[in-house]
């Protein structure tokens, strides 16, 4: 355990006395947490044998401000999204800037920073009330050092009519960072969430979390796009808890790190809940990107779908794996799974391990996964009709992550992430 990472530490980001009490309580148990290890399954194929808390150290209060917003108006990432109704810009894990339409502010919308919102007490009632239902050695140090949140919180019925974007920037030399958000969405509400995390080339830690709590026939759509740099180690949890008649629509976008893993976990509370989890994802270089899914059925009724597509090329490695639970009360649930990835260049790979635990014989389900490189037949087919290698190739990569982007819950960033990916594949060819 790293002497960097102590109580004291955590006792001096300041803040209110509940948060303060709830961080170091969080601290002391760090001495005595057992680190993961490839050994376990959950982190079977895992670089986490590379995993060294001590090449980092906390923040302190003042490193991370707030020193003004380096992005007025969320800078480019805000404006390829269009039309917003309320921002969030949170650097190193503290939040700098907030704004909200005033017509939304005016039925009870807040957009905030966990620990100067002004609402009532149940935005400490919701903080961790997810992701302490599936800890972790990583979920207790991201509560340990959480400096603030990004606090997003729809009361009953008010739909919101653009996207509320969340911008988290983490920097800083062998720091770390401990981004949260917390989406909150009240009873028969309707909110979009795209949530975008960066860093620079430099070497640092991402510890983050996200909570998306659904209430009853509520409508939520959720988006992440992670773009670190080429030298960041991000672990983050992002988990989901499903009221009775809603819908979850989320989507995951993984293009930066060097190791980059992400846990979505979503669980169906309330009979009739939905969910859709979706990502995409492409390493190259020497990157790895990990994903680890659950969909829980805790209800009768249930409905899940989840869909990843992934593309790796050079030495880079991806691994999925995903667990269906289907519990003893989720009689008539429905849930399905699809993993598919493509290896593109000889030296990368890709792992994909599909599971189930069904405990109720009344239900349907359904896994597949494949890992495979371009079909020939494709790439000849394109060919003959005159279409050059490079540009056969790149239509085939896009057809394959084309029926996940036509899915993304906000569709005005279909255009650069499809750039993105080009950009993936021209890098090889300009450095082979």
């Amino acid at each position: 355990m790293t002497t960097a990472f102590t109580p004291e530490a955590a006792r001096s980001l300041g803040g209110p006395d509940w948060l303060v009490d709830r961080r170091v309580r969080a601290a002391e148990r760090l001495a005595d947490l057992r680190w993961p290890t490839p050994a376990e399954e959950i982190w079977r194929y895992s670089r986490i044998d590379e995993f060294d808390l001590d090449r980092y150290r906390p923040f302190s209060a003042d490193e991370i401000g707030p020193i003004g917003e380096r992005a007025p108006g969320g800078g480019p990432w805000a404006a390829e999204v269009g039309t917003v109704s309320g921002m969030v810009v949170v650097r190193d894990g503290r939040v700098v800037h907030r704004e909200l339409a005033p017509e939304l502010e005016a039925k009870g919308v807040r957009v905030c920073e966990l620990a100067t919102c002004d609402v009532d007490d149940d935005v400490r009632a919701h903080l961790g009330s997810a992701t302490s239902e599936s800890e972790d050695a990583f979920t207790v140090l991201h509560d340990a050092f959480l400096a603030g949140a990004a606090v997003v919180i729809v009361p009953r019925g008010v739909v919101v009519p653009h996207p509320i974007v969340v911008l988290h920037w983490c920097e800083g030399e062998g720091q770390a960072s401990f981004p949260h958000t917390l989406v909150v969405a009240g009873d028969d509400s309707e909110v979009t969430v795209l949530e975008r995390t960066g860093s620079p080339a430099s070497a640092h830690l991402v510890v983050g979390a996200v909570e998306l709590l659904v209430g009853a026939a509520a409508r939520v759509g959720y988006l992440s796009v992670q773009e670190h740099g080429a030298h960041t180690w991000s672990i983050s949890t992002q988990r989901a808890h499903v009221g009775a008649d809603a819908s979850l629509r989320s989507a995951a976008i993984a293009l930066g790190g060097d190791y980059a893993r992400l846990r979505s976990e979503s669980r169906l509370d309330g009979r009739g809940a939905e969910s859709n989890l979706l990502a995409v994802y492409f390493g190259d270089g020497k990157q790895m990107l990990d994903f680890r899914t659950l969909q829980d059925h805790v209800a009768p009724g249930t409905q899940s779908n989840l869909l990843f597509k992934g593309a790796v090329e050079d030495d880079a490695r991806s691994v999925y794996s995903g667990l269906i639970r289907i519990g003893e009360e989720a009689a008539k649930s429905e849930a399905h799974q699809t993993n598919f990835n493509l290896v593109l260049t000889e030296g990368a790979g890709a792992e994909s391990i599909p599971n189930l635990e069904i405990l109720n014989n009344d239900v349907r389900c359904s896994h597949a996964s494949a890992v495979g490189s371009i079909d020939a037949d494709q790439l000849y087919y394109l060919e003959s009709r005159g279409v050059p290698p490079e540009e056969a190739e790149r239509l085939i990569v896009l057809g394959f992550f084309d029926d996940v982007l036509g899915r993304l819950p906000l569709q005005s960033l279909t255009g650069s992430l499809r750039r993105a990916i080009v950009d993936k594949i021209e890098h090889r060819r300009v450095h082979a």
